[in-house]
């Protein structure tokens, strides 16, 4: 009888680690998934506030833009100060650049502030030459060598439109039905 208690207890016992492991394990899994969730919710945040960021700047380029007669004055300080937003704004496409998620995010967010100048239409349009205008430009390094070496001067502010200043204009270009 003590043989059959004994082997009971035993059965018992290794059950309930087996139970109490796959408990801790399931906790675990949770645990990673709520942290994926919550990092996937984080990134999604950021790219609609970038997109919103995006947007803005846009809006207020294509504004000044159009003023100018459709040319891009990249000396004007308020297209200075638009474009240093706009760069700032697309500096997460270059490490999210293959990101679908990330880049729909970045979208929703330059439709919402934009007022009407990005589109459902032409999002994807403006998102892929920002892409390629961070991603691709040689003006981005030296932009951000320069603006790193000099933040605080007007001088490295106007030498960051100037060489955003081609990409600028053929962007701008294109919403010229608007």
């Amino acid at each position: 009888m003590k043989k059959v208690i004994l082997m009971t207890a035993a059965v018992l016992m290794m059950t309930g680690c087996g139970f109490m492991k796959n408990s801790t394990s399931n906790n675990q899994s949770s645990a990673v998934s709520s942290q994926t969730t919550a990092t996937a919710t984080q990134t999604a945040n950021t790219a609609v506030s970038a997109g919103q960021g995006a947007g803005t700047a846009l809006q207020a380029l294509y504004a000044q833009y159009k003023a100018d007669g459709n040319k891009f004055n990249y000396k004007n300080m308020q297209n200075i100060m638009n474009t240093m937003s706009l760069v700032s704004s697309c500096e997460g496409l270059k490490e999210n650049y293959k990101d679908k998620t990330y880049l729909k995010e970045f979208g929703k967010g330059m439709i919402a502030s934009s007022l009407g100048l990005v589109t459902q239409n032409n999002v994807q349009t403006v998102t892929n030459s920002l892409v390629d205008m961070v991603k691709n430009s040689e003006a981005v390094q030296n932009a951000q060598t320069q603006a790193q070496s000099t933040a605080s001067t007007a001088a490295g502010y106007a030498n960051t439109a100037a060489q955003y200043a081609g990409a600028l204009s053929s962007l701008l270009g294109a919403f010229s039905g608007k």
